[in-house]
């Protein structure tokens, strides 16, 4: 009797899961609010550039960096998102209604691995836009600084190139 009480309190304890989720989604939520702002705030800088012309401002680097910052931003916010929709469907339940849309492959997830490979990957491409936000301010000193801004982009390549061929070995495993 004591076993199947346990049994059935561990089995309830999975309910805890739901506080991930749903702080998941805050997160991606206020993500893609902070991320929204940034755009419309570059709209305005553009509007009051070409319209104004200001003197001391230059629109061209700005609107490109936070451009740049809200792409990072929303590729964070779906982490969060993928993140809290692949703890729901592992140990809560899984989204039937949703899965009659094509967007469902993105956010399907059957196990711990799947979801840790889907989150990897668009963590990595956090990474590259963190990293191309940072390559266009630099301020390049020497011809040594451009080669080793050489020297990442095709360590990135490489690396996107690696991904990418492992994603076919799997798929090919799969068929």
């Amino acid at each position: 009797m004591i076993e199947k009480y346990f049994e059935k309190l561990l089995i309830k304890s999975r309910l805890i899961t739901i506080l991930p989720v749903i702080f998941g989604l805050i997160g991606a939520f206020v993500l893609f609010f902070i991320a929204s702002f940034d755009v419309y705030s570059v709209i305005k800088d553009v509007i009051v550039y070409y319209t104004k012309h200001p003197a001391d401002m230059d629109i061209h680097e700005v609107a490109v960096s936070k451009i740049v910052g809200a792409v990072d931003l929303y590729l964070m916010a779906l982490v969060f998102y993928i993140f809290s929709f692949g703890i729901y469907e592992l140990f809560i339940s899984e989204v039937e209604e949703f899965k009659q849309y094509k967007q469902s492959r993105v956010l399907e997830v059957h196990s711990l691995d799947e979801l840790k490979d889907k989150l990897g990957k668009v963590i990595i491409m956090v990474l590259i836009v963190n990293f191309f936000q940072h390559a266009l301010n630099l301020k390049f000193a020497s011809t040594m600084d451009m080669l080793y801004l050489a020297l990442s982009i095709l360590a990135v390549c490489v690396g996107l190139w690696a991904l990418h061929k492992s994603d076919h070995k799997k798929e090919e495993k799969h068929k």
